[in-house]
């Protein structure tokens, strides 16, 4: 007998994977129609098989992540088959099916299984908190209780879509000027350690007096030729320390003041963090989520710690009684004018999720007409940065041979 592994489909158009002993694979094939399932593919498991010591799956599973752009075209596609008639359980086998993310596969195949044994869509969601936010579960249950799932997910794809395409754009307004630096760094270093102890060769043994550059960069070169190990895991140990400082609650404070007041990157932060509170709530509102819920939700999205301090207070403050948009007016150092207005219009009218949602666009389009522009602002202060690091090293070698020749002379 040989052991054969069959993967499948039930009745119901689950998937099933099922292993058995059989003599050979037509056996397999009259095995699996009596239990009732349909078989797509036949394993043959040899006596040395990899598979019984190891679980590939549950290995792609662990190191396997969803990106943004898969969840993206999820909620997208799973609106777009709603709509089309099918049922959540069958739009979401379908999905599955199609999907090649093996973390992807096994959070829906999940959902599938808990939404078959009665639960709801929203509550299955909540057992994956690593790949659906409190924002996307909250819409999708308010989305059911109100009959509107279909449009809910389209418009949780439109916010997740914005959302995510603005993150882009703003590292991709930072990558440049990053490689840049890092390069320069990299350059710097490997000319201390190999050009720069041969051309300070030809100072040595002389009776003059070196400038202080010219001191502190032979010392400088002395140091990294002599330790270099040292020198390099010194410095990694300050990147790492540095980024674990980041996620601390002192850090978190501190780049979240330091980043709202630098000069350009601090406009461009508050627009960024505005649009995305106006987008989040617009949607929330949208989507039949009530006030309270939809302000402390987008607290939980902002990164920001001192944003994230405004919308805890106007949770606590609206539930008294107080009006949104008198929080946001209150904190124009952080919110620009034009968002408490907008909000103080919405509230007048009756339509703050769309005035919010207009804001949310007019930001959006801002935030990325202004990394446009963030390039042609670094390109030259890189210059000026590069400019200045080459002067200061020729400075430093040109200074003592200056001094020589008035020696000699």
């Amino acid at each position: 007998m040989t052991t054969f592994i069959y993967h499948g489909e039930d009745v119901d158009g689950n998937e099933v994977t099922n292993t058995v002993e059989a003599d050979d694979r037509f056996k397999v094939y009259e095995l699996a129609r009596n239990e009732g399932h349909k078989v797509t593919s036949i394993e043959e498991l040899s006596k040395f098989s990899l598979k019984k010591w190891l679980d590939i799956e549950k290995i792609n599973y662990r190191l396997s992540r969803v990106k943004d752009d898969e969840l993206v075209m999820v909620t997208r596609n799973l609106g777009s088959m709603l709509v089309a008639g099918l049922t959540v359980s069958r739009a979401l086998s379908v999905i599955e099916r199609q999907s090649t993310n093996p973390r992807l596969k096994g959070v829906i195949k999940q959902i599938v299984e808990r939404i078959n044994k009665g639960d709801s869509f929203g509550d299955a969601l909540e057992d994956s908190p690593e790949v659906f936010s409190d924002l996307y579960v909250a819409m999708i249950k308010a989305g059911q209780e109100s009959g509107s799932l279909a449009e809910t997910l389209q418009t949780l794809a439109i916010q997740m879509e914005r959302s995510a395409n603005l993150k882009k754009k703003i590292k991709g307004a930072m990558i440049y000027p990053s490689i840049v630096i890092v390069v320069m760094l990299v350059i710097g270093i490997l000319m201390m350690i190999y050009v720069m102890p041969q051309i300070t060769g030809v100072f040595e043994g002389m009776d003059k007096e070196l400038p202080g550059a010219t001191k502190f960069m032979i010392a400088t070169s002395d140091f990294l030729v002599e330790y270099t190990l040292l020198a390099i895991g010194g410095l990694v140990g300050v990147i790492v320390g540095f980024l674990y400082f980041l996620r601390t609650k002192w850090g978190k404070i501190s780049s979240s003041w330091l980043v709202t007041r630098l000069p350009v990157i601090g406009n461009l932060a508050k627009e960024t963090n505005s649009a995305r509170t106006a987008r989040t709530l617009s949607s929330l509102l949208d989507s039949g989520v009530d006030v309270i819920n939809s302000i402390t939700i987008t607290e939980e999205v902002l990164q920001n710690v001192f944003y994230k301090e405004i919308l805890k207070d106007a949770a606590e403050r609206v539930e008294k009684g107080t009006a949104l948009s008198e929080v946001f007016i209150e904190r124009k150092d952080l919110y620009p004018v034009l968002v408490g207005e907008m909000i103080l219009v919405g509230e007048e009218t009756g339509q703050i999720a769309g005035m919010l949602k207009e804001l949310a666009i007019f930001y959006e389009n801002e935030v990325e007409r202004k990394t446009k522009d963030l390039s042609t602002i670094i390109e030259p202060l890189l210059m000026v940065v590069i400019g200045g690091s080459v002067g200061f090293f020729a400075l430093a070698l040109i200074a003592p041979i200056y001094s020589i020749s008035d020696g000699l002379s």
